[in-house]
Protein backbone atom coordinates (compact mmCIF):
# COMPACT_ATOMS: atom_id res chain seq x y z
CA UNK A 1 0.00 0.00 0.00
CA UNK A 2 1.01 3.61 -0.50
CA UNK A 3 0.10 7.10 0.64
CA UNK A 4 -0.38 10.25 -1.42
CA UNK A 5 0.58 13.88 -0.95
CA UNK A 6 -1.61 16.24 -2.97
CA UNK A 7 0.18 19.55 -3.49
CA UNK A 8 -2.47 22.28 -3.67
CA UNK A 9 -0.58 25.21 -2.19
CA UNK A 10 -0.12 27.33 -5.32
CA UNK A 11 -1.67 30.77 -5.67
CA UNK A 12 -2.62 30.33 -9.32
CA UNK A 13 -1.93 33.92 -10.37
CA UNK A 14 -1.84 33.00 -14.08
CA UNK A 15 -5.25 31.38 -13.81
CA UNK A 16 -6.89 34.60 -12.68
CA UNK A 17 -9.89 34.88 -10.40
CA UNK A 18 -10.07 35.56 -6.70
CA UNK A 19 -9.74 32.00 -5.40
CA UNK A 20 -6.65 29.88 -4.99
CA UNK A 21 -5.97 27.59 -7.95
CA UNK A 22 -6.99 24.43 -6.12
CA UNK A 23 -10.43 25.97 -5.50
CA UNK A 24 -11.00 27.05 -9.12
CA UNK A 25 -14.36 25.82 -10.38
CA UNK A 26 -14.26 22.90 -12.80
CA UNK A 27 -17.79 21.85 -13.81
CA UNK A 28 -19.05 23.35 -10.58
CA UNK A 29 -16.54 21.63 -8.31
CA UNK A 30 -13.23 22.77 -6.78
CA UNK A 31 -10.30 21.67 -8.93
CA UNK A 32 -8.66 19.68 -6.13
CA UNK A 33 -11.65 17.38 -5.65
CA UNK A 34 -10.90 15.58 -8.90
CA UNK A 35 -7.45 14.54 -7.65
CA UNK A 36 -9.01 13.43 -4.38
CA UNK A 37 -11.51 11.38 -6.40
CA UNK A 38 -8.65 9.62 -8.16
CA UNK A 39 -7.02 8.76 -4.84
CA UNK A 40 -10.31 7.46 -3.47
CA UNK A 41 -10.56 5.10 -6.42
CA UNK A 42 -6.93 3.98 -6.42
CA UNK A 43 -6.46 0.52 -4.92
CA UNK A 44 -2.88 1.33 -3.97
CA UNK A 45 -3.60 4.53 -2.01
CA UNK A 46 -4.31 3.99 1.68
CA UNK A 47 -4.27 7.59 2.88
CA UNK A 48 -3.91 11.17 1.60
CA UNK A 49 -2.23 14.30 2.93
CA UNK A 50 -3.67 17.47 1.39
CA UNK A 51 -1.37 20.51 1.30
CA UNK A 52 -3.16 23.87 0.96
CA UNK A 53 -2.18 27.54 1.33
CA UNK A 54 -1.88 28.56 5.01
CA UNK A 55 -4.82 30.94 4.65
CA UNK A 56 -7.03 28.05 3.49
CA UNK A 57 -6.14 25.60 6.24
CA UNK A 58 -9.22 26.25 8.37
CA UNK A 59 -11.64 26.13 5.45
CA UNK A 60 -10.11 22.89 4.19
CA UNK A 61 -9.51 21.16 7.50
CA UNK A 62 -9.45 17.38 7.54
CA UNK A 63 -12.90 16.99 9.06
CA UNK A 64 -14.52 19.12 6.39
CA UNK A 65 -12.74 17.36 3.55
CA UNK A 66 -13.71 13.95 4.89
CA UNK A 67 -17.32 15.12 5.18
CA UNK A 68 -17.22 15.80 1.44
CA UNK A 69 -16.82 12.07 0.89
CA UNK A 70 -13.02 11.82 0.77
CA UNK A 71 -12.53 9.19 3.43
CA UNK A 72 -8.83 8.61 2.69
CA UNK A 73 -7.78 12.16 3.69
CA UNK A 74 -5.74 11.79 6.87
CA UNK A 75 -4.72 15.41 7.38
CA UNK A 76 -4.50 18.81 5.76
CA UNK A 77 -1.34 20.84 6.25
CA UNK A 78 -0.13 24.30 5.30
CA UNK A 79 2.05 24.73 2.23
CA UNK A 80 5.33 26.58 2.14
CA UNK A 81 6.77 29.40 0.06
CA UNK A 82 7.33 27.07 -2.91
CA UNK A 83 5.93 23.84 -4.28
CA UNK A 84 9.06 22.05 -3.10
CA UNK A 85 8.57 23.28 0.45
CA UNK A 86 4.89 22.37 0.31
CA UNK A 87 5.62 18.80 -0.73
CA UNK A 88 8.14 18.43 2.08
CA UNK A 89 5.53 19.69 4.56
CA UNK A 90 3.17 17.05 3.25
CA UNK A 91 5.77 14.30 3.49
CA UNK A 92 6.57 15.26 7.06
CA UNK A 93 2.88 15.06 7.98
CA UNK A 94 2.79 11.30 7.46
CA UNK A 95 2.78 9.96 11.00
CA UNK A 96 4.43 6.65 10.15
CA UNK A 97 6.95 6.25 7.35
CA UNK A 98 5.12 4.33 4.61
CA UNK A 99 6.90 2.20 2.07
CA UNK A 100 5.79 4.28 -0.92
CA UNK A 101 4.39 7.78 -1.29
CA UNK A 102 2.83 9.31 -4.41
CA UNK A 103 3.21 13.05 -4.99
CA UNK A 104 0.59 14.69 -7.17
CA UNK A 105 -0.27 18.25 -8.19
CA UNK A 106 -3.86 19.36 -7.69
CA UNK A 107 -3.32 21.36 -10.89
CA UNK A 108 -3.64 18.04 -12.77
CA UNK A 109 -7.31 17.21 -12.14
CA UNK A 110 -7.53 14.65 -14.96
CA UNK A 111 -5.19 12.05 -13.45
CA UNK A 112 -7.01 8.76 -12.90
CA UNK A 113 -6.99 6.11 -10.22
CA UNK A 114 -5.25 3.77 -12.67
CA UNK A 115 -2.39 6.27 -13.05
CA UNK A 116 -1.86 6.29 -9.28
CA UNK A 117 -1.88 2.50 -9.19
CA UNK A 118 0.65 2.23 -12.03
CA UNK A 119 2.96 4.80 -10.48
CA UNK A 120 2.89 3.17 -7.05
CA UNK A 121 4.01 -0.22 -8.36
CA UNK A 122 7.75 0.47 -8.11
CA UNK A 123 9.83 -2.42 -9.48
CA UNK A 124 12.77 -3.87 -7.60
CA UNK A 125 15.97 -1.97 -8.36
CA UNK A 126 14.24 1.41 -8.68
CA UNK A 127 13.39 3.95 -5.98
CA UNK A 128 10.64 5.74 -7.87
CA UNK A 129 8.43 6.02 -10.92
CA UNK A 130 7.34 9.10 -12.83
CA UNK A 131 4.29 9.39 -15.05
CA UNK A 132 5.22 10.69 -18.50
CA UNK A 133 4.27 10.76 -22.18
CA UNK A 134 6.48 10.80 -25.29
CA UNK A 135 7.35 14.18 -26.76
CA UNK A 136 5.73 14.59 -30.18
CA UNK A 137 6.75 18.17 -31.02
CA UNK A 138 10.19 19.05 -32.34
CA UNK A 139 12.21 20.45 -29.43
CA UNK A 140 15.09 22.86 -29.95
CA UNK A 141 17.62 24.35 -27.58
CA UNK A 142 17.89 28.11 -28.11
CA UNK A 143 20.08 30.88 -26.77
CA UNK A 144 19.98 34.58 -27.53
CA UNK A 145 17.09 34.12 -29.92
CA UNK A 146 19.00 31.60 -32.03
CA UNK A 147 18.76 27.82 -32.37
CA UNK A 148 21.67 26.00 -30.75
CA UNK A 149 20.61 22.45 -31.59
CA UNK A 150 17.62 20.25 -32.32
CA UNK A 151 17.12 17.63 -29.62
CA UNK A 152 16.33 13.99 -30.35
CA UNK A 153 12.70 13.74 -29.32
CA UNK A 154 12.80 9.93 -29.49
CA UNK A 155 14.58 9.92 -26.12
CA UNK A 156 12.53 12.71 -24.53
CA UNK A 157 9.37 12.55 -22.45
CA UNK A 158 7.03 15.16 -21.04
CA UNK A 159 6.75 14.56 -17.31
CA UNK A 160 3.50 14.58 -15.34
CA UNK A 161 2.30 13.63 -11.88
CA UNK A 162 1.61 11.42 -9.99
CA UNK A 163 5.18 10.48 -9.19
CA UNK A 164 5.87 7.83 -6.57
CA UNK A 165 8.95 7.08 -4.49
CA UNK A 166 10.23 5.01 -1.64
CA UNK A 167 9.31 7.23 1.30
CA UNK A 168 12.71 7.39 2.99
CA UNK A 169 14.40 8.18 -0.34
CA UNK A 170 12.15 11.11 -1.29
CA UNK A 171 12.28 12.62 2.21
CA UNK A 172 16.07 12.43 2.25
CA UNK A 173 16.24 13.95 -1.23
CA UNK A 174 14.05 16.86 -0.14
CA UNK A 175 16.07 17.47 3.00
CA UNK A 176 19.34 17.38 1.07
CA UNK A 177 17.97 19.83 -1.50
CA UNK A 178 16.77 22.19 1.25
CA UNK A 179 20.17 22.02 2.94
CA UNK A 180 21.98 22.83 -0.31
CA UNK A 181 19.54 25.47 -1.55
CA UNK A 182 18.73 23.39 -4.62
CA UNK A 183 15.39 23.72 -6.41
CA UNK A 184 14.25 21.01 -8.80
CA UNK A 185 11.56 21.27 -11.42
CA UNK A 186 9.91 18.13 -10.06
CA UNK A 187 10.37 15.70 -7.18
CA UNK A 188 12.14 13.17 -9.36
CA UNK A 189 14.91 15.70 -10.03
CA UNK A 190 15.73 15.73 -6.32
CA UNK A 191 15.96 11.95 -6.19
CA UNK A 192 18.05 11.81 -9.38
CA UNK A 193 20.39 14.38 -7.86
CA UNK A 194 21.02 11.95 -4.99
CA UNK A 195 21.76 9.13 -7.41
CA UNK A 196 18.42 7.36 -7.15
CA UNK A 197 17.20 5.32 -10.12
CA UNK A 198 13.75 6.42 -11.29
CA UNK A 199 11.63 4.61 -13.87
CA UNK A 200 8.85 5.80 -16.16
CA UNK A 201 5.24 4.66 -16.53
CA UNK A 202 2.71 5.71 -19.12
CA UNK A 203 0.75 8.89 -18.50
CA UNK A 204 -1.99 10.39 -20.65
CA UNK A 205 -2.31 13.33 -23.00
CA UNK A 206 -5.52 14.11 -21.14
CA UNK A 207 -3.55 14.58 -17.91
CA UNK A 208 -2.95 18.28 -18.54
CA UNK A 209 -1.72 20.83 -16.04
CA UNK A 210 -4.19 23.64 -15.43
CA UNK A 211 -2.24 26.90 -15.56
CA UNK A 212 -4.29 29.30 -17.68
CA UNK A 213 -8.06 29.86 -18.09
CA UNK A 214 -7.97 28.04 -21.43
CA UNK A 215 -6.72 24.93 -19.63
CA UNK A 216 -9.91 24.84 -17.57
CA UNK A 217 -11.95 24.78 -20.75
CA UNK A 218 -9.90 21.87 -22.07
CA UNK A 219 -10.33 20.02 -18.76
CA UNK A 220 -14.07 20.59 -18.90
CA UNK A 221 -14.20 19.13 -22.41
CA UNK A 222 -12.25 16.04 -21.33
CA UNK A 223 -14.50 15.47 -18.33
CA UNK A 224 -17.63 15.86 -20.42
CA UNK A 225 -16.18 13.39 -22.91
CA UNK A 226 -15.46 10.87 -20.19
CA UNK A 227 -19.04 11.22 -18.97
CA UNK A 228 -20.37 10.78 -22.50
CA UNK A 229 -21.95 14.25 -22.58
Amino acid sequence: MAFAVIAAGGAGDRLGGDEAKFEAALLGRPLVTYSLDACEGAISIEGVILVVPPTKLDAWNCERVRSMGFSKVMNTVAGGASRQESVLNGLRALEAAPGVVAVHDAARPLATAAMFDRACDIPEGLVGLITAIPVTDTVKEVAGGQVVTTLDRSVLVSVQTPQSFVYDVIVRAHLNAARDGYTGTDDSALVERDGGLVGVVEGSRENIKVTYPADLRVAEAVLRGRAGK
